[in-house]
This record gives C-alpha cells, sequence and structure tokens, in this order.
C-alpha cells in the first residue's frame, strides 16, 4: 500500500485542526503556545509533503525557516510566561491584565 500526499494532507489538517481549538479553548498559556507548535508542525508537514511530491526542495527549506521562527517564538515566549507567572503567581490567560495600572 502507498501512501499518498492526501494521507499526509489529511494528516496535516488534523494536526493543524486540534492546534487551533487548543489556542482557542484552552486558557493555559503552556497549552496554548503548545497548540501553536503543534499548528506550525502541521505546517511543517504539509510544506515537505507538497515538496516530496513536486520534486522540489523549496519547501524544505521554507521549514527550515518555520522551525528557526518556532524556536525563536518558544524562547520569547516561554520567558515572558515565566516573568508573568512571578509577578501575577498564575499562568491562566484570563486572570492575566497587564494593561491595567
Amino acid at each position: 500500500m502507498e501512501i499518498t500526499i492526501n494521507w499526509y494532507i489529511a494528516l496535516s489538517a488534523i494536526l493543524f485542526s486540534l492546534g487551533a481549538l487548543g489556542v482557542l479553548l484552552r486558557r493555559n498559556a503552556i497549552i496554548v503556545f503548545m497548540s501553536i507548535e503543534m499548528m506550525l508542525n502541521a505546517a511543517n508537514l504539509a510544506f515537505v509533503a507538497f515538496a516530496r511530491h513536486l520534486g522540489d526542495l523549496d519547501g524544505q527549506v521554507l521549514v527550515f525557516f518555520v522551525i528557526t521562527v518556532a524556536a525563536a517564538e518558544v524562547a520569547v515566549g516561554l520567558a515572558l510566561i515565566v516573568t508573568i507567572f512571578r509577578s501575577k503567581k498564575s499562568i491562566n490567560i484570563d486572570e492575566i491584565n497587564l494593561m491595567k495600572g
């Protein structure tokens, strides 16, 4: 049985949907960041699947840049979460209101 591009795209769509639901429904900042990472990995899977299907390396090069941006996002995001947790003692998104004085 050959695995076609349709299987990869279906898996990518499922992973992206789960990530989007995690961002929309969860209130924990760490889970939201993990859901964003899942969405980025779903996009990476689609890029690699299309690159392999078309026989072109452009999709794989784009994945390299997405992984680089994701690593920077994790570093900055976790630093923000740690800073907010130290000051507010919570990482619940609904309880964080930094704009009030």
